[in-house]
């Protein structure tokens, strides 16, 4: 049998379009893993490095984001705010959000002082303690919460309210105090009794994912050449018979 290719102008122009897609989305997700990859290796050197205390003079900075910090002060028991759908492992649970007096100083951090558990009745929010007086911390400065899918408006921000997402501005505004921008992801001291988990998930997570979408996309784009060549092949074949 005699093959014979037929020279499609618009079926090559549509291939070379979705081969074009695929790459430039293909190249998009590799530089997303590769942001990540070194996002993680910044995460890693700046946990080796000795805490720094944390003072009201020290300046947001992205320098600064994942280091390991201490703060002595006292919590603003009066608010509370739970972050809501903030799941560990296969469970649900809320983040526990709570500003923090710096000592000597007007201003308060943001402090997320762990993780707790959804209770068995839905509308049933977690109780937690709160320790009183003077406490030193010590944490990893983070820049943000982490954001979260919210449809709609959610509750008023007020104490004890359950919200999907939560930035130090916001705080400042409901609660008129001042509040430094950036948050403190609190380790210690981690007592048992108040049964909150402290093992924070980084932000570098999903790496592999990224690749794999890479390879899908590049799939695509050599699906798309290949498929167009073969049925140019089929249909030439057609025609020399």
């Amino acid at each position: 049998m005699r093959f014979a290719f037929r020279f499609r102008p618009v079926a090559l122009i549509a291939a070379l379009i979705v081969a074009l897609i695929g790459i430039l989305l293909g190249n998009w997700q590799q530089d997303r893993a590769a942001y990540k990859t070194g996002l993680q290796a910044r995460q890693l050197a700046r946990a080796a490095e000795p805490p720094f205390t944390l003072g009201p003079t020290i300046a947001a900075s992205p320098d600064l984001e994942f280091r390991r910090v201490r703060v002595h002060g006292e919590f603003v028991a009066g608010w509370p705010v739970l972050l809501a759908n903030r799941p560990r492992g296969s469970q649900s649970g809320f983040y526990l959000a709570m500003p923090f007096k710096i000592a000597g100083a007007d201003e308060h951090v943001l402090v997320l002082r762990g993780w707790l558990p959804r209770q068995a009745e839905f509308d049933k929010l977690p109780t937690f303690a709160t320790p009183a007086g003077p406490v030193t911390l010590e944490g990893r400065l983070v820049l943000t919460a982490g954001k979260v899918m919210e449809l709609g408006d959610g509750p008023p921000l007020a104490p004890g309210a359950a919200v999907q997402n939560l930035t130090p501005q916001a705080l400042a505004q409901a609660s008129g105090l001042r509040l430094l921008p950036f948050l403190v992801q609190q380790t210690l001291p981690a007592t048992p009794a108040d049964l909150m988990a402290r093992d924070w998930p980084l932000p570098e997570a999903g790496i592999d994912k990224h690749r794999g979408y890479a390879f899908q996309w590049y799939a695509l784009a050599a699906l798309a050449l290949l498929f167009y060549v073969m049925t140019g092949f089929r249909r030439g074949s057609r025609t020399t018979r």
